[in-house]
């Protein structure tokens, strides 16, 4: 006994048991856990907050469009060589800008010689968003 009061040891010194470093190391994983889905969640609803973005002004920019020209755009480029867009956006979902479906106008019946062109868009993905819907119904 006189040997470890040298040594600078003492008999009642403990550490932390075993029992005690699972539960902490337990605890951060399920912190770690929880703040990894909040994480996910954040990031999907950003891309969902861009896609509704890029859908708003792409609209927009198809009606400008019809507006000015009293026809519709043939392709997406055709709103960026007029100057409406800059340039045809990536959908964040799909991270490309050649998945867009594209949605047709209806024929003038007056006019059946009349170019049909774009009407409206959708996203190209077949996901499904975090309130439930669908991306291409959007």
């Amino acid at each position: 006994m006189v040997r470890l009061f040298r040594a600078g040891l003492r008999r009642d010194a403990r550490g932390f048991t075993l029992i005690e470093l699972l539960v902490v190391m337990s605890l951060i994983v399920i912190l770690a856990g929880m703040s990894m889905v909040a994480y996910k969640d954040s990031v999907q609803r950003g891309r969902e907050a861009v896609l509704k973005e890029d859908l708003f002004r792409m609209r927009d920019a198809i009606d400008q469009f019809y507006a000015d020209r009293t026809k519709y755009p043939q392709t997406l480029e055709d709103l960026v060589s007029a100057g409406y867009l800059r340039r045809v956006p990536v959908d964040p979902i799909t991270q490309s800008s050649e998945s867009w479906q594209l949605v047709q106008a209806e024929p003038d019946p007056n006019n059946l010689a009349a170019e049909v062109g774009i009407y409206d868009i959708k996203s190209g993905s077949e996901g499904t968003a975090l309130d439930g819907s669908k991306y291409a119904d959007w």
